[in-house]
């Protein structure tokens, strides 16, 4: 009986460490994702008046510190042959092609208030690292100008926001990290 009682200990401790162990690997495979920060951005395309306004070319994307494009969330246009225009975006990321920007592409839009999110991962959905990064927001416009909007901030963070004054293709900005 002792002998029997003995191995069923065993197995019960067993089952426990076993348990113990998998619950650890759950941990560290869910980890990148428990550890993503949810930004949330809001801007305006403004209203402006001229005879020849055309809806601006807008790309909001993420940088490392040393200025190296980590994600596109969003892309807006009509010709592709004219995303050079954003040049910041285009000489980061644009013209390289890594990701798919199929999610985020789409037209121009007429002026007004926009929301934008983004989950804190890269182009191939992995959680960011911590470290500093930097927000940028370009627009350009045919018969128009060119507005770089940009604001660094540090991952993780929690409960900090930011607002970035108007340029003349953008209207203000307020950054949320959530």
């Amino acid at each position: 009986m002792f002998v029997i009682s003995r191995v069923f200990l065993s197995l019960k401790e067993l089952s426990q460490n076993a348990l113990m162990l998998l619950v650890l690997i759950i941990l560290s495979l869910l980890s990148p994702s428990i550890l993503a920060q949810e930004v949330e951005m809001e801007f305006t395309l403004p209203v402006i008046q001229t005879g020849q306004y055309q809806r601006p070319y807008v790309a909001v994307w993420v940088e490392t510190s040393k200025g190296k494009a980590v994600k596109t969330l969003a892309i807006w246009h009509e010709d592709k042959k004219w995303l050079k225009d954003l040049r910041r975006w285009w000489r980061k990321a644009g013209r390289y092609q890594k990701e798919n920007l199929d999610a985020v592409t789409g037209a121009t839009k007429a002026p007004g208030q926009f929301t934008l999110l983004w989950d804190g991962k890269d182009h191939e959905g992995v959680s960011l690292p911590a470290g500093e990064y930097q927000l940028c927001f370009e627009a350009s416009r045919e018969h128009g100008s060119r507005t770089l909007l940009k604001q660094k901030f540090q991952l993780p963070a929690s409960d900090q926001s930011y607002q970035l004054k108007a340029g003349t293709e953008l209207g203000p900005v307020v950054i949320r990290l959530l």
